[in-house]
């Protein structure tokens, strides 16, 4: 083991030279003339400059403090005193000092009491006692101010005549063994929480005290660790009182009936450079943990061995039990099993699972509420949050629940809602477990917010962007084609990183490419369905651009589809492009803010317009509107080719297609209403409302 020792005192004196020092004399001679001491032992030899008293040794260049010696004190100081207040002055001069020190247990022997790092006026160990006192005072001297002994305890014993916090802390003493401040011993790692270090476990620790204006500052950790940057104790206190103007400075520690040994193995102090702990050397130093006993000769292994080897054969025997019970369950249960569960079996979640998940599906996990249930936020066993639909049986809450589990189940995405699993508790009571989407709905951070949480012009166009992808996935990239049939910005859901995510296939219906969706029961949302949906009662892939081109709408303007007391959204923004004002139609938020590219703003206006035109051949496919959304502006071909941006420009710009645009409808105005869509379905069709309440557009 490499040790270096070396010592240093300095001392910086003025003496006149000319007649101008004679001058300026008075004014030197009232400054304090300042002593500087540094020193730095990495390892102890006897010659060193040290002070030791009573069990108070250097063996194998380590200083320690005491043995195995019942009831003993062990003190150590260094040979001189320094300079620790100015003369004649209430200055305390700041220190910093740094130690390597190991609390070593003797095998099979309790272990007790503790060190101190010690100030003190005076050498030797008069007027101390062991055991609690740990060296440094007694019975009758302990709190008494003429002491002028300052202290920072290392103690593994709590007594409760000093008022200890437990039996592994760390204290500032002040003239007495009851501390004026202490906490547990460890460290503060950063950015991370508190680490417990046992004192008497035989590891080695370093620490630093420093003092410096008033604050008393105490950091330890593991020897090697870097130092934490927050101390374990930061106490404000003025030791002008405490201190004389030369002190001893040193260790000192005691054993009781309880011993172990206090060992020093290197030290560094300083009252003019806070940086000199970083001469020790902490590295490649004796390690005092006790070594462990083989456990396989222990009396207790050879006991715990028989009786674990009985206990593996009795739940061996009890786990085969239970696998021919459950097998048994099981084939009673798959008799009664629906056709649809055993298709989807796969992504099964147990009722017990989900339950311990939403804590027994407390309200304040609630988090929405739609027609067939409501929608809790839950934190599976492995960490994972998660939302859970629960759909009750009524208003077509199976054919939902299957639409769900059929469609999106199967579907991966980065902008579809991720379908975990599902769960059937008893039949009619369903269960749907989705990826948790920590920014809510597109709605609420268009409508419902304030500025704070409003989206920006590009978060739109972005979120825009994120919800065509999904329904082109949808529309081209699976085995199957799948019509979500009820897009609207309150079923876009926002992750972590504000991804737009289309959710909610409880109206999704699949097909084979090339086939044609037969006529079904008018379903979506009022103010989102398409024209043609009234009329004949099937859904294509032009009723989802339909919806997406109201998506946009909404999202640009910042209005409902339907409002009362104002004309439809889509009328109202064509209304605006034909008197040359569609700008006025731009969310009011965002023009007051003027963050936005104008021209960018007319073309995804357009774009809605478009998409929502009413006769569905005039409409985009979803790969065209995805290519003007990512903004491609290539020359304009024929329209029947690959690339059809340059085209839909030229078609959005298209004063003529604008012209007959409230006529083809075949209503009074720009969208069907409650009205219109009454007298077009009998009493058994059915319409669904993203809301409890029938709320128009939402």
């Amino acid at each position: 083991m490499s040790f270096l020792c070396f010592s240093t005192m300095k001392e910086k004196n003025q003496h006149p030279k000319h007649l101008l020092l004679l001058i300026l004399l008075p004014a030197i001679l009232s400054l304090q003339s300042a002593l500087a001491v540094d020193f730095v032992f990495n390892g102890f030899n006897s010659s060193d400059m040290l002070l030791l008293y009573s069990n108070a040794t250097v063996e194998s260049r380590i200083l320690t403090l005491t043995n195995s010696t019942n009831f003993s004190i062990g003190r150590a100081l260094y040979k001189s005193k320094i300079p620790a207040k100015a003369p004649n002055s209430s200055y305390v001069y700041p220190f910093s000092t740094s130690f390597i020190f190991s609390i070593a247990p003797y095998k099979n022997t309790l272990p007790g009491h503790g060190m101190v790092f010690i100030f003190t006026p005076v050498a030797g160990i008069k007027g101390t006692s062991s055991s609690q006192h740990l060296g440094l005072f007694n019975f009758t001297n302990d709190g008494i101010p003429s002491n002028h002994v300052f202290g920072v305890e290392f103690d593994v014993f709590k007594n409760e005549e000093f008022q200890d916090i437990n039996d592994n802390h760390v204290g500032i003493d002040v003239n007495s063994l009851k501390s004026v401040e202490a906490h547990e011993a460890g460290y503060w790692p950063e950015n991370s929480d508190f680490k417990k270090l046992k004192l008497n476990s035989g590891e080695n620790y370093q620490v630093w005290i420093d003092y410096k204006d008033f604050f008393i500052n105490v950091t330890m950790v593991r020897a090697g660790m870097q130092r934490p940057r927050t101390p374990i104790l930061s106490v404000f206190y003025n030791l002008s009182d405490v201190f004389e103007d030369e002190m001893f400075v040193g260790f000192t520690s005691s054993t009781g009936q309880l011993v172990e040994s206090h060992k020093v193995l290197a030290w560094s102090f300083s009252n003019s450079n806070f940086s000199l702990s970083e001469s020790l050397i902490t590295s490649g130093l004796p390690s005092f943990v006790l070594p462990k006993s083989p456990i396989f000769k222990s009396k207790g292994f050879i006991a715990g061995i028989v009786v674990g080897g009985l206990f593996v054969i009795g739940v061996c025997a009890l786990f085969s039990l239970f696998l021919i019970k459950r097998h048994r369950r099981l084939a009673r249960e798959r008799e009664d099993m629906e056709d649809w569960e055993l298709e989807f079996w796969p992504h099964r979640i147990t009722y017990q699972e989900i339950e311990a998940a939403t804590k027994s599906f407390g309200e304040e996990n609630v988090i929405g509420v739609g027609a067939n249930g409501k929608v809790y936020k839950g934190v599976l066993a492995g960490g994972a949050e998660v939302a859970v639909k629960r759909i009750s049986h009524e208003n077509d809450g199976m054919r939902e629940f299957l639409a769900e589990i059929s469609s999106i189940g199967r579907l991966k995405h980065r902008n579809l809602v991720g379908l975990r699993g599902w769960c059937k508790r008893e039949k009619g009571s369903f269960m749907l477990v989705y990826d948790y989407m920590e920014n809510g709905s597109l709605d609420k951070r268009v409508f419902d917010c304030d500025e704070s949480k409003m989206l920006s012009f590009e978060d739109r166009i972005r979120i825009l962007r994120d919800v065509a992808s999904g329904v082109l996935y949808l529309h081209e990239g699976w085995e199957s084609k799948v019509l979500h049939r009820d897009i609207k910005a309150s079923n876009v859901l926002l992750d972590k990183e504000m991804n737009g995510r289309l959710g909610d296939f409880g109206l999704a219906r699949m097909h084979g490419h090339g086939e044609v969706l037969g006529t079904t029961r008018v379903v979506g949302t009022i103010g989102y369905l398409a024209p043609e949906i009234i009329r004949v009662g099937r859904a294509s892939d032009q009723t989802d651009v339909f919806g997406f081109g109201i998506l946009i709408l909404e999202v640009m303007c910042g209005r409902r589809p339907i409002e009362d007391g104002k004309p439809p959204l889509v009328e109202w923004v064509w209304q605006l492009m034909v008197q040359g004002k569609l700008m006025d139609g731009f969310d009011e938020r965002l023009r007051t803010k003027g963050e936005f590219n104008e021209e960018e703003v007319e073309r995804v206006l357009h774009l809605g317009l478009l998409c929502a035109y009413p006769d569905p051949n005039a409409r985009p496919s979803m790969r065209q509107v995805v290519k003007v959304l990512e903004g491609k502006n290539d020359q304009p071909e024929e329209s029947e080719t690959e690339d059809m941006d340059a085209y839909l420009l030229h078609k959005l710009q298209s004063k003529e297609m604008w012209s007959d645009f409230s006529q083809t409808f075949g209503y009074g105005s720009a969208h069907p209403t409650f009205e219109d869509i009454k007298q077009s379905i009998s009493t058994s069709m059915s319409l669904s409302w993203s809301n409890t309440s029938m709320v128009e557009g939402r």
